[in-house]
């Protein structure tokens, strides 16, 4: 069994019983957060997405504290290297097998500096490949219609991890045509309500969702999803 905890915002721990992955720990300054840096210990791994600040958030701590591999693109990873953390780079369409599943990384329409400004590669959205499912965490996009292709080529899906908080990313009739492209077993929304700026509400995606034959589940910050 696949246990799915969200963080806030776009942060999601992945465990099996086995391993443990994190993907975009912004805790620090998270009003949504319902976990500090210092909660986690045993972590596989930590998948970033792209270098804004409220995606790196804890890592670095995290990652030196508890020993995870950052795994990222190149230059994440060198940003991290830098910072004293150990890593492994990839890039955008590129995929491997790792102790603890499977990763591949997707394109996302987004930006990607660092906290100070940095350059730090192109965005990527992420396939995960844990315990036989299939997970996919959008990261920060805008729709595009590849998710089409995401969702056929390394589908079925198990579960889609969607930004709906406009302003940024995706708003809500943009993610409910997200849906429809990736056609997942269910749908999950973040990227939400942090911020006075990307304050929407997730049940009137879901209600959307619904009305075109997908499966929503809202999980709030601080909760699980299982998926068997």
């Amino acid at each position: 069994m696949l246990k799915m905890h969200f963080h806030g915002h776009s942060c999601w721990e992945f465990t099996d019983g086995t391993h443990r992955v994190l993907v975009d720990p912004f805790l620090t300054g998270n009003p949504l957060a319902d976990v500090t840096a210092a909660s986690f210990d045993g972590l596989d791994a930590i998948v970033i997405t792209h270098g804004h600040g409220d995606h790196i958030g804890d890592a670095v701590e995290i990652a030196k504290r508890t020993g995870a591999l950052v795994v990222s693109n190149f230059e994440i990873v060198n940003w991290f290297a830098s910072r004293g953390c150990k890593g492994h780079p990839m890039n955008i369409g590129g995929g491997r097998e790792f102790p603890f599943g499977h990763v591949k990384f997707t394109i996302a329409h987004h930006g990607s500096t660092g906290p100070e400004g940095e350059p730090l590669g192109n965005p990527m959205g992420v396939v995960l490949g844990i315990d036989g499912k299939k997970i996919y965490h959008a990261g920060d996009t805008a729709l595009f219609y590849d998710m089409k292709l995401i969702g056929e080529m390394y589908g079925p899906l198990d579960a889609a991890l969607l930004p709906i908080g406009d302003n940024f990313t995706m708003g809500i009739d943009d993610a409910v045509k997200a849906v429809e492209l990736l056609a997942p077993k269910v749908a999950i929304p973040m990227h939400y309500n942090t911020f006075d700026v990307i304050r929407v509400d997730p049940k009137e995606w879901a209600r959307k969702v619904e009305s075109k034959g997908g499966r929503p589940a809202v999980v709030k910050p601080g909760g699980t999803y299982e998926i068997s």
